[in-house]
C-alpha cells in the first residue's frame, strides 16, 4: 500500500509550489486531511502555507485503502479525485464547514495532487496532447424562437458532408468540438455544427431577461435544438451530446427519432440523481473557481493535460447563475425513468457511450438504462471520463468514427 505522505514534507511542497503562489492573497484557511489514525493539518494566512493547525475549518476524511488508490499514478476509477470518492467511495466524508470547503476547493484540489507528485514524481503528471489546434470553423448566428422567447444563436461549422450536430454539455459552449473539428478524419467525410445554448458562450440572453434566471428544462432543450436545426438548414444530421445533451439526446430519440440520421447519446441515462449544487450561486463562493472544481474530476487521469484545461476554463467563464440552471435539468427536472423503454433504438439508430471515469453518470447507469431501450446499443469507452469529446478528443474519435462509417452505408437516411 502507498504510504500516506509525511506531513512536514507535504507542507514543505506545499510552500514552494508556483501554482499555490499564484493564488496569495488576504485570505486564511485550515483544513486537514485524514486517513485512519494518520493526519496532516494545513495552516494557510495571507494564502501562503504557513505550517501545521491547531484547530480546522474542514477536515478531508477516507480510508487508508482509498487513499492508497487516489496516491497511485494513474488512480483506479472512482478514487482519481476528491470529489469522485465522496461521491462513490464508503468512508470518504467532508467534516466540518462545508461552505468553507467550497470556497477553498481549488485549493484543496492542488494540496491533494501535490502529495501525489511527491509520491509518484512525473509519472503523476497529466500526459500531453499537444498545442491547441486552430479549428477551421466559420461562425454565424441564426434567430431561433424557442418558448414563445427570440434568441440569436451563435454556431460554428467545419468539414463538409453530412451534418454532425454537436452539443455542449452543462455550462459550457461549442468550443468543446474545436479538437474534433480539427481532425481530419471526421471533417472530410462531415460537416460538424455546433451552436451555444442562450446565455452561453457566445449566444446572448433575450432582451431584458436578468442575470441569474436561465432555467433549462426538456421542453425548451427540445424546442431549442429543433429550432436550430431548421433554422441553420440542417437535414436529418446526426446528433452527439454529453452529459445533459446525452440526456436530451434520448429525449430526441423518443419525440423526433426520424429526424436524425442517428443518434450517439455519451454518459446518459434515465436519471441522475445527487449531482444538483447551488454553491455556484451562493453570494460568498466564487463561481469562477468552485465550477471547475466541481467538473475537473469527472475526466479521466489518462486525457491530455491541455485538453482538461480547457474544459476548466470554459467552465470558468459562464454567466451568473447558468451552471445552476443547467444542472437543475441534468440532475433535477430530468427524470425519464417512465418513458425510455418507449424509445425505438432501432428505429432512432440510438448509440449510447459512456466514459470508464465518469463518476456523475456511470458506465453501470448508463448500462441499465441502454437495456430498457429495445434497440439500443452500448458501449463503454475505457480511460475516458464525463466528457469525452472534449477532454481526449482524440481517442474518443476511435469510438466515433465507426458509428460513423457504419451510417454512411444507411441510404435511407443519406
Amino acid at each position: 500500500m502507498i504510504p500516506f505522505p509525511d506531513p512536514a514534507a507535504w507542507r514543505a511542497a506545499c510552500a514552494a509550489d508556483p501554482v499555490l503562489s499564484v493564488w496569495q492573497g488576504d485570505w486564511s484557511f485550515a483544513f486537514a486531511v485524514a486517513s485512519g489514525e494518520a493526519s496532516a493539518s494545513f495552516r494557510f494566512e495571507a494564502g501562503r502555507c504557513a505550517g501545521p493547525a491547531e484547530t480546522q475549518e474542514v477536515t478531508l476524511r477516507a480510508t487508508p485503502e482509498a487513499w492508497a488508490k487516489f496516491l497511485q499514478p494513474v488512480p483506479p476509477r472512482h478514487h482519481h479525485n476528491f470529489f469522485a470518492m465522496l461521491a462513490r467511495v464508503p468512508g470518504t466524508a467532508i467534516e466540518g464547514d462545508y461552505r468553507a470547503f467550497c470556497q477553498h476547493a481549488h485549493l484543496v484540489r492542488r494540496v491533494l495532487e501535490l502529495a501525489r507528485g511527491m509520491l509518484c514524481g512525473a509519472a503523476a503528471d497529466r500526459p500531453s496532447a499537444g498545442a491547441d489546434p486552430l479549428p477551421p470553423a466559420i461562425g454565424a448566428y441564426v434567430p431561433v424562437r424557442a418558448g414563445g422567447i427570440d434568441y440569436a444563436i451563435y454556431h460554428e461549422t467545419a468539414g463538409q458532408g453530412r451534418d454532425l450536430l454537436c452539443l455542449h454539455t452543462a455550462g459550457a459552449d461549442a468550443r468543446q468540438f474545436h479538437r474534433l473539428m480539427a481532425d481530419p478524419r471526421l471533417t472530410a467525410g462531415h460537416r460538424l455544427v455546433a451552436f451555444d445554448l442562450p446565455w452561453h458562450g457566445r449566444s446572448p440572453p433575450p432582451g431584458g431577461a436578468v442575470p441569474g434566471s436561465w432555467r433549462l428544462d426538456t421542453e425548451l432543450y427540445v424546442a431549442l435544438i429543433m429550432g436550430f436545426a431548421a433554422a441553420a438548414g440542417l437535414r436529418r444530421p446526426i446528433v452527439l451530446g454529453a452529459s445533459m445533451s446525452g440526456e436530451i439526446c434520448l429525449e430526441l430519440a423518443l419525440r423526433h427519432p426520424d429526424a436524425f440520421a442517428a443518434i450517439i447519446a455519451c454518459e446518459a441515462c434515465e436519471q441522475v440523481p445527487r449531482r444538483f449544487t447551488a454553491w455556484p450561486s451562493h453570494p460568498e463562493v466564487n463561481q469562477g473557481f468552485f465550477i471547475p472544481e466541481w467538473i475537473h474530476g469527472l475526466s479521466a487521469p489518462q486525457s491530455p493535460a491541455e485538453c482538461v484545461a480547457a474544459i476548466d476554463w470554459h467552465y470558468a467563464q459562464g454567466g451568473p447563475g447558468v451552471f445552476t440552471g443547467d444542472i437543475a435539468f441534468y440532475a433535477g427536472e430530468w427524470d425519464a425513468r417512465a418513458r425510455v423503454h418507449r424509445i425505438d433504438g432501432a428505429r432512432a439508430r440510438l448509440h449510447m457511450l459512456t466514459g470508464e471515469y465518469d463518476y456523475s453518470c456511470t458506465v453501470e447507469m448508463s448500462a441499465a438504462t441502454a437495456a430498457k431501450i429495445p434497440g439500443a446499443r452500448f458501449q463503454a469507452m475505457p480511460g475516458i471520463g464525463h466528457f469525452p469529446f472534449a477532454e481526449n478528443p482524440a481517442l474518443f474519435a476511435e469510438h466515433l468514427l465507426p458509428i460513423l462509417e457504419e451510417r454512411k452505408n444507411d441510404r435511407d437516411h443519406a
